[in-house]
């Protein structure tokens, strides 16, 4: 039996981050041969309303569905790609309902909006999207419409603590199916030390530990994925994780997969302190994958 194909969801609205999304959404669904559904979720109507608000209405959902369609009409004919006007009060859960019907892998949103400063900048529905979604979201750094690259290795972020099975397991399964190299980075940052407590990041004991922890989870990941798969750790010694980044070598084609806070409901997700500080710096697409389903909360 033939493998389904997958299915990427890129929330479009005709505005910078609507486009990010977009472009970005053209270059995963090439690198990772998967058909693209490109969404706008607008308000249900008010039937309350009077037949003037009415019809203005009408004509403002008739101009969605035009912008929707020639953002589809755009997209590369190497792309099998088809458009959805989808109506819900609430964007965010609008956008998590879209993806669960159209069976897709991530839902793409542009960075572009208020919020955090930085390569990333959100705004209201992508911050809700990433505290309500069950499905992983993949969000744009600025300009991803023009700057976008194919995929070509997968760079998994991971914490000391446990909680990884999640994020290791959706990293996976992309090389896997891609046969993209996967590198296993975790950050020691002197973030949150005590005072008085004068040791560098590179002193810091945690780094031993932290080497220790991605050689294990190396190690189980060769045993996942076919002989001879390209997988690297580094271990990045920073003061503090925007610092961090910075210190990480990417390359066109990065992309980097992080895992939800451990406030996060199983199976959904919260945007975390450490991605959130990752995203200020970030220059390449970052994934947040949803909690693992057995994992406490704290």
């Amino acid at each position: 039996m033939p493998t389904p194909r997958r299915n990427l969801l890129a929330a479009y609205l005709p505005t910078p981050g609507g486009e990010d999304a977009l472009g970005l959404g053209i270059a995963m669904a090439r690198s990772l041969n998967a058909d693209l559904t490109v969404c706008m979720v607008l308000p249900p109507a008010d039937r309350a309303k009077t037949p003037e608000a009415r019809s203005l209405t009408e004509s403002l959902d008739d101009q969605a569905a035009d912008w929707l369609a020639s953002a589809t009409a755009d997209v590369p004919d190497d792309v099998v790609a088809e458009g959805h006007l989808a109506f819900h009060e609430n964007a965010a859960e609008g956008l998590v309902l879209e993806a669960q019907q159209t069976h897709s892998d991530v839902i793409v949103v542009g960075g572009s909006g208020g919020g955090i400063i930085g390569r990333h900048s959100l705004g209201s529905v992508v911050n809700d999207l990433l505290h309500v979604s069950s499905t992983p979201v993949v969000i744009a750094p600025l300009g991803a419409r023009e700057s976008a690259e194919p995929i070509r290795r997968i760079t998994c972020a991971i914490g000391r603590r446990g909680g990884t099975g999640a994020l290791l397991e959706t990293a996976v399964a992309t090389c896997r199916h891609t046969g993209f190299p996967l590198r296993l980075i975790s950050f020691v940052t002197a973030d949150g030390r005590l005072p008085g407590d004068t040791r560098t990041a590179a002193d810091d004991p945690a780094r031993a530990e932290a080497a220790e922890h991605l050689r294990e989870l190396a190690d189980d990941v060769r045993g996942r994925l076919e002989s001879g798969h390209e997988i690297s750790t580094e271990i990045i010694a920073a003061e503090s994780v925007e610092a961090g980044v910075g210190l990480v070598e990417w390359a066109a084609g990065d992309i980097v997969y992080v895992g939800s806070s451990r406030l996060a409901r199983p199976l959904h997700l919260f945007l975390g302190s450490t991605a959130s500080k990752m995203l200020r710096a970030l220059a390449v697409p970052m994934v947040v994958v949803p909690k693992d389903a057995d994992v406490e909360e704290s």
